[in-house]
């Protein structure tokens, strides 16, 4: 009979355990969803940043070593983040290609002019640093015209900082509730082991003996949630690298050990802290509440 209680409770542990590690699990998994959402709604505002063009067309019959030199004070700027240099007769070939004709041959002569185009990186990217370059080079003589589309360039700055505060909201408040969810968790589970809790106050044991193996089963919990759950994100990440191959260039090592670190300090603490006050709850109270509880 004894034995038979014996596996009851090795088996109602043992189910409370894995219960309370998926149940961190999921919470986590969520968190680090919501990470890469935002690591890549970043890394595409940068993106989409950083290929806002502008371009600077050339007057006729200008020296290519002038030219060459406006490239290198552009690429000096701090804000600048690539050029390119664009002939006249690749311009020419380009669009000979997107339009299917030789049209230099049906005109004459390339009516198209040497330009240089302009990339800023994207920190840069708003419209104060393109009216700055804009504004330093109508001053050189040999450039004829700078073209890049002013209203563009506001409007991705304006949805960017919109996008951004939602996000933000939204990982908050995800922050809050896995917080709360796995606080919940970890209560349940030191609940069931509130007799237990005051047993051992009453034979004698300190605060500190009862507490040590709570904690030290919460760490354990909360590591291998943690790693569950990037287990889980990494399965993730590879679909969608593989179904998205292009999403390949938002992405980052580095951020993604980042996410990765995060996503196990969350584990770690949240369940080291939520033990810590649920054990230290029982232990303060009266045993005539426990059966109130």
């Amino acid at each position: 009979m004894a034995q038979k209680e014996e596996r009851f409770t090795r088996r109602r542990l043992t189910s409370s355990r894995i219960t309370t590690i998926v149940s961190i699990s999921l919470v986590l998994f969520a968190i680090g969803l919501a990470g890469l959402l935002v690591l890549h709604t970043q890394k595409l505002s940068e993106y989409v940043k950083e290929n806002i063009g502008m371009t600077v067309y050339m007057n006729k019959n200008v020296k290519e070593a002038e030219m060459l030199q406006l490239q290198k004070e552009l690429d000096a700027m701090e804000y600048v983040r690539s050029t390119e240099y664009i002939s006249e007769e690749k311009a020419a070939e380009t669009f000979q290609k997107e339009l299917g004709d030789d049209f230099v041959s049906f005109i004459g002569y390339n009516p198209l002019h040497t330009s240089i185009e302009v990339h800023l990186k994207a920190a840069y990217a708003d419209d104060f640093y393109f009216t700055q370059i804009e504004t330093m080079l109508k001053k050189n003589p040999i450039v004829k015209e700078i073209s890049y589309q002013k209203s563009l360039v506001q409007s991705i700055n304006d949805n960017v900082k919109k996008i951004s505060a939602v996000l933000l909201v939204f990982s908050l408040l995800l922050l809050l509730i896995a917080i709360t969810l796995i606080n919940n968790t970890i209560r349940l589970a030191v609940y069931s082991k509130r007799f237990l809790i005051k047993t051992m106050q009453l034979v004698g044991a300190t605060e500190g003996f009862i507490r040590k193996p709570f904690l030290n089963v919460s760490i354990l919990h909360g590591l291998i949630s943690s790693l569950i759950a990037i287990g889980m994100l990494i399965v993730v990440i590879y679909i969608a690298r593989r179904e998205i191959p292009e999403i390949i260039s938002l992405q980052s090592l580095d951020l993604f050990l980042v996410l990765f670190a995060f996503v196990i300090l969350i584990g770690f603490f949240i369940s080291l802290i939520s033990t810590f006050v649920a054990v230290r709850k029982y232990l303060k109270l009266n045993i005539d509440h426990l059966y109130l509880q």
